[in-house]
């Protein structure tokens, strides 16, 4: 990543919507550290398989029921305003971290697109190569690329982030590198990683998850800690990189922004 662009991230504005501060960020070293990304590895230390993984030249295409359909490329989507935020990230395994990604409202991509009136839900892509994802090339039988899907209100909302950068610089390999999508309410296996096609639904896509274990991922995955995992509890979450273990905030603390979604 050139300077200048390092600059661009570290100099983006905080935005209003950022959760209250009573957690502090997540040392950026941990973060980088203990990730899911499974078609490198099934373990927490994603950064040490991520060798092979190039982004260059990278695009997204945005497809399925648009008037505008269209391939992005890296550079364009780095065109758009963008902005950092700092959200915490509640994974359901109930272990958490608080972190300031840069990127935009996923709605200025979808509005681009202009969604078809038949179009309910967006399903996501990701990149999948077993030349460079060990695990890919480790498990052909399980049902790569990996995908994910949100109903369309949920994506068009202003918390759902497009990302490109983390901490002030562009997305390392093992944080979904160059575009993921952040939705900070769900659990973050909702937010897939190295995203390459964004499509328009008219029905609810199938994902990656919810097609090995629907009664343990169900596709809608708001944080909830009144509804236990079936093989542990979800009322409390462990701070990664630290000894603090938390309460569970319903909808991850946004409920104010986003609980009128689901009345």
């Amino acid at each position: 990543m050139s300077l200048s662009r390092r600059a661009f991230l570290a100099s983006l504005p905080l935005a209003a919507c950022t959760p209250r501060r009573e957690r502090a960020l997540t040392d950026p070293k941990i973060a980088a550290r203990y990730n899911n990304f499974y078609e490198f590895t099934p373990e927490k230390d994603v950064w040490r398989h991520v060798g092979a993984f190039g982004t260059d030249p990278w695009s997204v295409e945005v497809a399925g029921l648009a008037g505008k359909p269209r391939v992005w490329t890296l550079e364009e989507l780095l065109r758009f305003p963008h902005e950092e935020r700092v959200y915490r990230h509640r994974c359901v395994e109930a272990w958490s971290m608080v972190v300031p990604w840069s990127g935009f409202p996923l709605a200025r991509l979808l509005r681009a697109a202009e969604p078809k009136h038949a179009a309910r839900y967006v399903r996501f892509v990701s990149f999948s190569d077993p030349a460079q994802m060990p695990h890919v090339a480790a498990q052909p039988w399980q049902k790569w690329p990996y995908t994910e899907g949100l109903r369309l209100d949920e994506a068009m909302h202003d918390l759902t982030l497009l990302v490109t950068g983390i901490y002030g610089h562009a997305l390392p390999a093992q944080h979904g590198a160059p575009v993921r999508i952040v939705v900070p309410w769900k659990y973050g296996y909702k937010s897939p990683k190295s995203v390459v096609r964004i499509e328009l639904t008219a029905e609810q896509p199938r994902t990656f998850w919810n097609d090995l274990a629907p009664v343990e991922y169900p596709f809608e995955s708001n944080v909830d800690p009144a509804t236990p995992h079936p093989r542990w509890s979800q009322l409390t979450e462990r701070l990664i990189g630290t000894a603090d273990v938390r309460r569970t905030l319903p909808f991850n603390g946004y409920g104010e922004l986003v609980r009128s979604l689901y009345v």
